[in-house]
């Protein structure tokens, strides 16, 4: 463990290891309950999802060991398709055939709260560049607009 890791908190309603916590709340849109998954940092959940009531109808399920390592494995995996929607959001390309050569052009958004930015490239079979110019983050990549940059000599697009 790590000089800043929070200590590991093993609770019926609580329980957290040194990257999640795993909180059993009310479920504010019924009378069950449901599960919130925090990874430690950030202030909004991962993921909340429903949570099984005890055999008292009342309470929930105590949280243990295996659910908690199956809670985690499900958090992650929300984690990485956010990361894999923001990155395809972000980074788009199409292959174009311009004077019988493929040519693999990319758009790369960098999100910035000054200001996004974005960079278009083309590349060759062999993946060596061919050109790169500064673009708006709104440029529309498509097809036909690859094509056009391709033939100007890559000269920026307006």
């Amino acid at each position: 463990m790590t000089d800043n890791a929070p200590e590991p908190i093993h609770q019926d309603r609580t329980w957290s290891d040194e990257r999640w916590t795993a909180r059993v709340i009310k479920n504010e849109d019924d009378d069950g309950w449901a599960v919130a998954m925090m990874l430690h940092g950030e202030s909004e959940p991962a993921l909340v999802g429903p949570w099984t009531m005890g055999r008292d109808k009342k309470n929930p399920k105590p949280l243990e060991v295996n659910a908690f390592h199956t809670l985690v494995k499900t958090a992650n995996e929300v984690l990485r398709r956010h990361e894999q929607q923001l990155h395809a959001e972000l980074n788009r390309n199409v292959t174009v055939t311009v004077e019988d050569r493929r040519i693999r052009v990319a758009l790369a958004i960098v999100p910035d709260d000054a200001g996004a930015t974005a960079s278009l490239t083309a590349e060759n079979e062999f993946g060596e560049e061919l050109g790169r110019v500064a673009v708006s983050p709104a440029f529309k990549l498509n097809v036909h607009s690859a094509q056009a940059w391709v033939a100007s000599g890559f000269v920026r697009p307006a």
